[in-house]
């Protein structure tokens, strides 16, 4: 059965919504607040449905709508936004954003559950879409079908090891991935201090391999690696009395 994430910042609504969708036979992962249930979306997910209340505490439903719908893993994942206000207007600037529902605020769970399944009924063809073989960031190309990577056109020779390790860090760009979850999900052992040594000379060697793109492989000091959000753009700086030059590097953080 689907799984399903709600961030309801209400504790009695979560609670209602929660016990429903359990009743129906969906998983359901209720979180309070847009960073929770964000992280959870993108470390442990993608569920198959977001319920989301647009105004949260902190990180907004808006908020994390686009950052959902931004990333590798979550940007195919179907959302139902909740929301007091119910204005044309409001609704409109909901389906902009990205939302595949928006139900007002209070509302029928009937209903709700209704919209739930006819959402998940629709998007059971576009499930695959969060899993795109082609992954393209800046100048790197992967194709995940056919385990090949190239950078600027040029075809590079990776290890098993090493294409398994830049899948895992591009697909949750952004996020910072601990050498014992690289170990676990790359390598498929538990944590030694050997091992963990392993992870840095992987790391070392693919950065290496991809040559400029390598920068955006980041150290995490005494925690892991990140890969960069974004492609690394050429900085402009001021070359001392010639006028301006382009860093070959980018700045070290």
């Amino acid at each position: 059965m689907a799984d399903i994430l709600i961030i309801e910042d209400e504790e009695d609504l979560l609670m209602t919504l929660e016990y429903n969708l359990k009743n129906e036979g969906y998983q359901v992962y209720p979180f309070p607040s847009g960073e929770e249930g964000l992280d959870w979306a993108i470390q442990q997910g993608p569920p198959d449905l977001v319920i989301l209340d647009i105004m949260l505490p902190g990180m907004s439903g808006i908020e994390v709508c686009h950052r959902l719908r931004t990333h590798a893993r979550t940007r195919a994942t179907p959302i139902l936004f909740l929301s007091a206000k119910g204005e044309g207007a409001d609704r409109v600037v909901g389906f902009e954003l990205g939302a595949d529902d928006y139900v007002v605020k209070p509302f029928n769970v009937r209903e709700l559950l209704l919209r739930v399944r006819a959402i998940l009924r629709r998007s059971g063809a576009s499930a695959q879409l969060a899993d795109d073989s082609l992954v393209e960031f800046g100048t790197l190309k992967m194709d995940r079908k056919k385990h090949r990577v190239w950078v600027a056109g040029q075809e590079l020779s990776l290890t098993a090891m090493e294409f398994k390790l830049l899948d895992l860090l591009l697909t949750n760009k952004g996020w910072v991935q601990s050498r014992d979850t690289l170990l676990t999900k790359v390598w498929n052992v538990h944590n030694t201090t050997i091992q963990t040594r392993t992870v840095d000379v992987h790391v070392k060697r693919l950065r290496e391999k991809l040559g400029s793109v390598g920068e955006a492989i980041e150290t995490v000091r005494n925690i892991g690696y990140r890969f960069r959000e974004h492609p690394v753009e050429e900085v402009v700086e001021t070359g001392r009395s010639m006028g301006y030059r382009f860093r070959d590097r980018a700045p070290e953080e």
